[in-house]
């Protein structure tokens, strides 16, 4: 957390959360979602200033409920999270880097889901990989010691006989099931945190973001 926003929240310790107005989705974008964006149930605009993007990143953490925010100064924005807290993409190298720009800590353990999602877990991190990525982690299953092609990885979802491993840096990783509307539960955080009661926010919108230069 940027030493800016520490003081900000002693000086001024008592700003209302604020919740439904940012979203990071599955492919790593955080989303901007004003109060029409909100109403429609859209998606919202995503996010590209750099700085902004940076001073997120740096300041982006979860309560003791498992619920993520970015700490916008004194006020916490809770994100609404379309899949995990982190979204992960591959590197030319065979590895992951995290939505933040981040090298993904070493993978100890992996999930797939019912629509072919991968998950991935490393350090405190859980990371489900962009789906435009899918194709080159395709290339990285087997199935019993056999390169696993889209058929057989269909066949596999579907039966799930033989064990399904992704190969990560030389190291042959279980992949296990996992259905998408049990992310949260499986990983302990709150994909929606405006769907607590009402009595735990306060919904007034985001104060302006003040990146540091």
């Amino acid at each position: 957390m940027d030493e800016i926003v520490r003081q900000a929240m002693a000086k001024w310790p008592n700003v209302p959360h604020c919740h439904g107005w940012l979203a990071l989705d599955a492919r790593g974008a955080f989303r901007m979602r004003d109060e029409a964006a909100q109403a429609a149930n859209a998606a919202g605009d995503v996010i590209r200033h750099p700085a902004l993007l940076s001073f997120i990143h740096r300041n982006y953490s979860p309560d003791e409920h498992g619920a993520w925010y970015f700490q916008n100064g004194p006020q916490r924005v809770y994100v609404e999270l379309e899949a995990t807290p982190y979204i992960a993409r591959t590197t030319p190298m065979g590895t992951f880097i995290t939505h933040d720009g981040e090298p993904m800590p070493r993978v100890d353990a992996a999930w797939i889901t019912q629509d072919g999602r991968l998950v991935l877990q490393g350090g405190a991190r859980t990371a489900m990989v962009d789906d435009r990525d899918l194709a080159e982690c395709a290339a990285m299953l087997c199935i019993d010691g056999t390169p696993a092609d889209e058929d057989a990885l269909l066949a596999w979802l579907e039966r799930r006989q033989g064990e399904l491993q992704i190969d990560i840096g030389g190291r042959q990783i279980p992949v296990r099931p996992l259905r998408s509307g049990e992310l949260g539960a499986q990983f302990g955080f709150d994909p929606h945190p405006a769907h607590r009661p009402a009595a735990t926010f306060n919904a007034v919108p985001p104060a302006p973001a003040c990146p540091a230069s």
